[in-house]
């Protein structure tokens, strides 16, 4: 991913509220365009980096069990 996009995307939901951060992924979500996957990418990535690590574990298991 260009480290542009990354910076464009974080730019572009700085400062927004936990309504609209929410907002923002359940329309990509249940828009379900590919060209939304990156935002949700960049939004994941700076979730993962500011989880503890129990909270990474907890992720982990949802995701994994999510999967099944």
């Amino acid at each position: 991913m260009n480290l542009n996009l990354r910076n464009a995307i974080i730019h572009n939901v700085s400062g927004n509220t936990q309504d609209q951060l929410e907002d923002t992924i359940v329309d990509a979500i249940q828009n379900g365009e590919e060209k939304m996957l990156p935002g949700l990418g960049v939004l994941f990535e700076v979730i993962w980096k500011n989880s503890s690590e129990e909270e990474k574990k907890e992720m982990l298991t949802v995701l994994e069990s999510g999967l099944k």
